[in-house]
């Protein structure tokens, strides 16, 4: 590996410890091989701790309940690599997902972060179930802030960054619990281009505990990310379109959830702030309806 590319794999921990021995696994066996792996425990009361010393490379931290921010935080700041990866502890990642974000990174010196393709296995079944092979490349503001085309997926356990481009932007907004990946990559894509290596490297494992599923708890945070990403001048003609899209995604999760409370005051907003959706919110309606 040559010095520059010298890379720090940040693994954020709560209760993972049924499946943080795999994800480890996959990190140290990668066929780029980091330069250290650091595990931050975020108050777990499982043998999360337990799993993690059982791999003696691997440097453990230990904090109080703070939220997946604080820790990534955390990890960042006690690590010494040129790039930093993040992987959640319920993921694992295929051999060469370092290598090919790398070499990504050596062709185009204004890409400041890289992420790639990712793929949904079921735990119960251990079927893969779901893949996402395109992804946001390049100067990609207007559409991770419109949320709408290609966009960077699963950026807790795909995406690698130039530690100069993590400082520069301020690490993770603590404050936030959900939509803390995309207000982190949006501020990331407002300076920087963005890389993308076409290939499901990243297994991303379903199960009932994933952190998405609070879907109230999800409107709460990610309103917080939007409302702080357009404290932007240069992106309030974007506002309008990116609430609407906002609101009809998260009618969309309520209305799967059964809570259709929720479902009915997002789909007005989103119809008040973006009227040319309505039909797009009465298909995704419709194609939910038909899913289940």
């Amino acid at each position: 590996m040559r010095p520059e590319e010298k890379v720090s794999v940040i693994i954020p921990a709560h209760n993972y410890g049924r499946f943080i021995g795999a994800a480890i696994e996959s990190v140290v066996s990668q066929t780029r091989a980091p330069l250290e792996v650091l595990v931050v425990d975020d108050g777990s009361t499982d043998d999360t701790e337990e799993k993690v010393r059982a791999f003696s490379e691997v440097k453990y931290f230990r904090k109080e309940r703070g939220g997946v921010s604080s820790a990534r935080n955390l990890g960042v700041s006690n690590s010494r690599g040129e790039y930093i990866a993040f992987v959640d502890a319920d993921d694992t990642w295929v051999s060469t997902k370092l290598e090919k974000q790398l070499d990504k990174f050596r062709q185009d010196t204004e890409i400041g972060l890289v992420h790639c393709g990712v793929r949904r296995i079921d735990t119960a079944t251990g079927e893969i179930n779901w893949f996402e092979m395109s992804g946001a490349e390049g100067w990609v503001i207007d559409d991770l802030v419109l949320y709408q085309g290609p966009q960077i997926m699963g950026p807790g356990s795909t995406i690698v960054v130039r530690r100069d481009v993590f400082e520069d932007v301020g690490g993770y907004d603590q404050n936030l619990t959900h939509g803390e990946d995309w207000e982190f990559c949006v501020r990331v894509a407002k300076k920087y281009k963005i890389g993308f290596v076409e290939e499901a490297l990243v297994n991303y494992r379903g199960h009932g505990a994933n952190a998405h599923l609070n879907i109230g708890q999800m409107e709460t945070s990610t309103l917080l990310a939007w409302s702080k990403i357009f404290e932007d001048p240069s992106l309030e003609r974007l506002r309008r379109r990116s609430y609407g899209n906002l609101h009809r995604i998260l009618a969309g999760s309520f209305y799967h959830n059964g809570e259709y409370l929720a479902f009915i005051r997002n789909a007005v907003k989103s119809i008040w702030y973006k009227p040319s959706g309505l039909l797009d919110l009465m298909s995704a309606a419709h194609k939910r309806s038909n899913d289940n």
